[in-house]
């Protein structure tokens, strides 16, 4: 492990960690800061991106959400990690669908902007945009940050990306109360399910919603990957991951996972 901790001391890391000094990037649809249960909340970036013929330009996010789905990202993973800054990288439209340039550029400056942890809860299974996908994806991975995707929610073996890349830490929904469990698959590029069932979150217009889907176990994963390298950091991206693939439940068969259609992983296209 290079120095990294022991299975023991990671156990701790994951029950004590607060995601302190750790940055998230939330590459989703954006962030409502006004909602009751972010009002505390002060995002170290709040930006969107938008086309503007062949570019793409910046524009200031405004501490708003078209969809609500970044909104109820951010809630979960500030409830798992409450010390975590937290940046808003708006690049999902109002129908949660967006494009690979799109993301690519949102990751782009997230990388740029210094977050350990891009939070994509999203997927593409355009077989002819693997390698735009590829390229952010090994640039993430040679300098240090982790990626946490959402698998498809209704075929986690159905191949998407960012989520099929091994370097990925990509997570299925499954029932389960606690939000710091998390559970292992083997033989699976989805190597992880947690908590993504019928649990109240945040919402935009100030709302709780009651949703169920993989982008709020991803969300959960997020966080607790935040506990463990605020008390660990400078792990790789494959430490990192094999010490939660240790830690995690096995689960022998899909039994306990449960795809939902309530809220489906977004569309890129």
């Amino acid at each position: 492990m290079n120095g990294g901790p022991n299975l023991d001391e990671a156990r701790s890391f994951l029950q004590q960690g607060t995601g302190r000094d750790v940055k998230i990037a939330i590459l989703d649809s954006g962030i409502e800061i006004s909602h009751p249960r972010l009002r505390e909340l002060r995002l170290t970036d709040d930006v969107e991106f938008v086309e503007a013929g062949l570019t793409i330009s910046t524009v200031n996010g405004q501490g708003t959400d078209v969809f609500g789905h970044g909104t109820a990202i951010a809630d979960i993973v500030r409830q798992v990690a409450p010390e975590a800054q937290m940046g808003s990288f708006r690049v999902l439209g109002a129908r949660l669908r967006s494009r690979s340039l799109m993301i690519r550029e949102g990751v782009r400056q997230a990388i740029q902007r210094g977050y350990h942890i891009l939070n994509c809860s999203f997927g593409c299974s355009r077989e002819d945009h693997v390698l735009m996908y590829k390229d952010w994806i090994d640039e993430a991975y040679m300098r240090g940050r982790h990626i946490v995707a959402a698998s498809n929610n209704h075929d986690f073996t159905k191949r998407e990306w960012p989520g099929h890349f091994p370097t990925v830490i990509t997570v299925n929904s499954t029932d389960c109360e606690r939000y710091d469990a998390f559970f292992s698959r083997s033989n699976h590029l989805v190597e992880f399910a947690a908590r993504g069932q019928n649990i109240e979150v945040a919402w935009m217009g100030g709302v709780f919603k009651k949703v169920a889907g993989s982008s709020f176990a991803a969300a959960h994963l997020t966080g607790l990957l935040a506990r463990l390298i605020s008390c660990s950091p400078g792990l790789s991206t494959l430490e990192a991951k094999a010490i939660l693939l240790k830690l995690a439940t096995p689960l022998d068969s899909n039994t306990g996972i449960f795809p939902t259609s309530n809220i489906i992983t977004n569309s890129i296209s």
